[in-house]
């Protein structure tokens, strides 16, 4: 698998990224380990995770040191989004994000974080603050490098301009489905050096082509879980994109699948989609897809049909 530098800092990741989503709840430790050893067997290095999950740092934790060297590994996690009630429970408040950091250390089995993520924007939080904490970590040598998730572009900027430790890395959702990043987001990305993460690159499933006619009983769409997040994009607009990924994939002899996947893995800025599977035979679809490399003609007709309005101020005046 091909290796990218993560923004303009020095760290290397692999342009696939493992998520964890599901480890602990529909994906048991059992399964977990075999999609990780099929990940770094292909070649993977960055596996992607949050302090929401729990269950799902544990499971890495014990498979860090046995079926996988830590040093081979790069791992990211999250904090900012609430785990519990109690003062320390959630927020991008200083000790609680100081907090967050130790569990998740304690849960990964680790001693510092490669990648350490702040999950969201806090209003109720002074930046400053929160910045103070991911300048301590680092200080302290709990974390490597630092990103943040699910900004806006104002936030970004302010973010990347008030930070003392560099921000390296911004993760958003982002496929032929979700696209509005490119309004803002990507372009303050650009310009302050940080590289782009890609949650949920297959329309949280729907790009595959499988949900057209029904929600298959073994799929994230009727799992008491995530149900609500599949439907999320499923409309008449999705179902013509979806129906041009199909025509795309039937013409290249290939799967949908792999088709929206190299799509968003070959956009600008971006590092990494983040794949998460239902099972190792899922992660093996998405792991092929890393021999695939969209004809100009066929990326464009994808870029037509998903394409989105930017007007003022995103695209100057005439």
């Amino acid at each position: 698998m091909q290796q990218r530098h993560l923004g303009r800092s020095g760290l290397r990741v692999s342009r696939l990224a493992l998520g964890t989503m599901t480890w602990g709840k529909d994906t048991d430790a059992e399964e977990a380990t075999r999609q990780l050893t099929a990940f770094i067997e292909a070649g993977g290095t960055l596996v992607d995770t949050a302090d929401v999950h729990p269950h799902a740092e544990e499971i890495l934790g014990t498979l860090v040191g046995d079926i996988v060297e830590r040093e081979d590994l790069v791992i990211a996690t999250k904090a900012v989004a609430r785990r519990d009630d109690g003062p320390f429970g959630g927020g991008a408040g200083r000790g609680a994000l100081l907090t967050a950091l130790d569990g998740s250390l304690r849960r990964l089995a680790v001693d510092h974080i490669d990648l350490w993520q702040l999950h969201a924007w806090d209003n109720n939080v002074p930046l400053e603050e929160t910045l103070s904490a991911v300048d301590a970590a680092a200080r302290a040598g709990k974390i490597r490098y630092a990103g943040i998730s699910n900004y806006s572009g104002w936030q970004l900027a302010t973010a990347a301009v008030k930070a003392d430790f560099p921000l390296v890395s911004t993760q958003v959702e982002y496929s032929l489905l979700e696209r509005g990043i490119e309004r803002e987001v990507r372009p303050a990305a650009e310009h302050h050096g940080l590289g782009i993460l890609c949650w949920a690159p297959l329309g949280r499933g729907v790009l595959t082509g499988k949900y057209r006619n029904a929600t298959p009983s073994d799929s994230r769409g009727a799992s008491p879980h995530y149900a609500p997040y599949v439907e999320h994009h499923r409309s008449e607009r999705a179902a013509r994109i979806v129906q041009a990924v199909v025509t795309a994939a039937d013409g290249l002899g290939t799967t949908p699948l792999a088709v929206a996947l190299a799509w968003v893995r070959d956009r600008p800025g971006v590092a990494a989609p983040i794949v998460g599977a239902r099972d190792t035979n899922q992660l093996h679809h998405s792991l092929n897809s890393e021999d695939l490399t969209l004809p100009p003609a066929i990326r464009a007709a994808l870029d037509d049909v998903s394409d989105i309005e930017l007007a003022y101020p995103e695209r100057p005046l005439g």
